[in-house]
């Protein structure tokens, strides 16, 4: 790997394994050329989780996050859509948009619409039965918020969904789009603006400026819609991540679950609260 990295102009200063897991490298470099040492780590260790910074990695103040398919294991949209007899057709829209291939507003409305009638009971029946925290979620929340870290959840899907799982893993803050329901049914609308890639990212650094200057923050997505937020993070991590947001992330999550941020963060076990 050495011999890679100096290939692409980066020296290796320094590699050691963590103590406080003993399963984490730390590569120190004198040189500026983060895509070049993806790119090597990439080569030598797939699938793999890693981080680059170009300063000392520190517990991030804020920390702002993606919800489906990120902090749970599901698409909300695309499991709701079960219910009416869709989901095929929603998700192939919902992966397309989550690929950078569709505009992400335009694919919202298009599969709002067609849940037109649904029931809202629909809408609890699906929580209780198919939504479910992504491994390591409640531990990666709690753990941050105990290093005086504030959490936030913001998700191009729905508050119906988004207030449970936000209050169940303990975030701070909930932004999402509202549904529209009119006689006990889905009227196939939205309540207010959008949550597009613009508003998460604007979320990102308006809730950072709240705290102060150079307020380290961290952001975890995994689709195209994140990837503002991710870039404008100081760490941006992609989760189990579409190639865009991938290609996108000073971070990345392939192997673990997401208990791998705190390892990445270098926040010792003893200090993770389950």
């Amino acid at each position: 790997m050495r011999a890679d990295l100096e290939t692409r102009g980066v020296r290796m200063a320094a590699a050691a394994m963590l103590d406080f897991c003993g399963e984490t490298l730390e590569i120190t470099s004198p040189d500026d050329d983060a895509q070049a040492l993806l790119d090597v780590l990439d080569s030598h260790f797939q699938p793999a989780d890693m981080l680059v910074s170009r300063d000392a990695i520190t517990v991030p103040r804020l920390f702002v996050s993606d919800m489906d398919s990120t902090m749970i294991g599901q698409e909300c949209i695309d499991e709701l859509a079960d219910f009416a007899g869709l989901k095929d057709r929603i998700a192939a829209i919902t992966e397309r948009a989550m690929q950078g291939e569709l505009d992400f507003a335009d694919a919202l409305r298009e599969r709002v619409g067609l849940l037109a009638d649904l029931p809202e009971s629909a809408i609890g029946e699906c929580l209780a039965d198919r939504i479910r925290p992504a491994d390591g979620a409640r531990t990666l929340v709690s753990t941050l918020k105990s290093l005086g870290c504030r959490t936030v959840l913001v998700t191009g899907g729905f508050h119906h969904f988004a207030d449970p799982v936000g209050e169940q893993l303990g975030f701070d803050l909930v932004v999402g789009n509202r549904l529209q329901v009119s006689g006990g049914k889905l009227s196939g609308g939205l309540d207010g603006a959008i949550v597009d890639s613009a508003v998460k990212r604007a979320t990102l650094l308006d809730e950072s400026a709240e705290l102060g200057e150079n307020v380290v923050t961290l952001a975890t997505g995994d689709g195209a819609n994140d990837i503002p937020m991710i870039e404008a993070a100081t760490y941006g991590i992609a989760y189990r991540a579409k190639p865009k947001a991938r290609a996108a992330a000073n971070g990345r999550v392939d192997r673990g679950d997401l208990t791998s941020v705190l390892k990445l963060l270098g926040i010792p076990r003893k200090d993770w609260v389950a």
